[in-house]
């Protein structure tokens, strides 16, 4: 993936973590210099978020994703014997009325 930092520079790698605040390691890296005159290679990088200013996935890779998502959620079953429902059926809790039917009455 392509990160833009919001200095100029450029660093192309493989993404191997993302956390919630969006900073990145990066492996196998090529940094340009915000002229784009001078290349280092580095074998990894820590990108603190709040200094990016974009990031660029490779198409490929967002289709390869939403195709994954979609297979997840169309093999994702309700669960048990009876579609998850947790209501009927044999032990358990719930069903229907109030208490187990046993004495308490009027006679």
């Amino acid at each position: 993936m392509l990160v833009e930092l919001k200095n100029g520079e450029t660093l192309n790698g493989h993404l191997v973590t993302c956390d919630n605040w969006m900073n990145l390691i990066l492996k196998e890296v090529v940094q340009t210099s915000p002229e784009g005159d001078r290349f280092f290679r580095l074998p990894e990088v820590y990108i603190r978020g709040n200094n990016i200013k974009y990031l660029r996935i490779p198409e490929e890779i967002v289709d390869l994703v939403k195709e994954q998502q979609q297979n997840q959620t169309s093999n994702r079953g309700r669960g048990g014997r009876d579609g998850g429902r947790s209501d009927r059926g044999r032990g358990g809790r719930g069903g229907r009325g109030r208490g187990r039917g046993r004495g308490g009455g009027q006679m």
